[in-house]
């Protein structure tokens, strides 16, 4: 295997590699790795899965020791892939208390934070193509208008 990253990497099935690509990419893509998923209200009124989590946001988590307990995003650390949530803390033998780390794939966004412009344009898009698309099939009355003249 080589040890440089590839962006033309095709997926694997050995998690060797998969933890590879992860820890060999460079700090621009790894930020599409701290992608969280929406709840489904959110899903609902935004019509998206996931979007890119960013201090502020209030989340919950879903998997581990913390299991059910939320808190806003207090700090993303993009270099290990960690995220530290308030109110998610240990205390050390010496009192002290300390944020734990949480992967963003055992997150869940409850509540946006929408102070930025660009992040609410992006989550419109997101919304205004939840709507039907246009159909491009011929109308039924185009269809007979065929039939009717090929009978012919």
């Amino acid at each position: 295997m080589k040890s440089k990253f590839s962006k033309t990497w095709n997926s694997s099935i050995q998690p060797r590699k998969q933890r590879k690509y992860r820890f060999n990419a460079p700090i621009n893509t790894r930020v599409n790795f701290l992608s969280v998923n929406l709840s489904k209200e959110l899903r609902a009124k935004y019509g998206t899965r996931n979007v890119k989590l960013r201090t502020g946001d209030k989340v919950k988590v879903l998997r581990g020791k913390f299991k059910s307990k939320e808190g806003t995003v207090e700090e993303i650390n993009t270099k290990k892939m960690k995220i530290f949530i308030s109110k998610i803390e240990i205390t050390k033998k010496e009192g002290s208390k300390v944020k734990v780390p949480q992967n963003p794939t055992n997150l869940q966004i409850i509540e946006l934070k929408l102070d930025d412009k660009k992040r609410k344009e992006k989550l419109a898009k997101f919304k205004g193509s939840d709507q039907k698309p246009v159909s491009k099939e011929p109308s039924a009355d185009s269809g007979s208008q065929k039939t009717d003249n090929e009978a012919k």
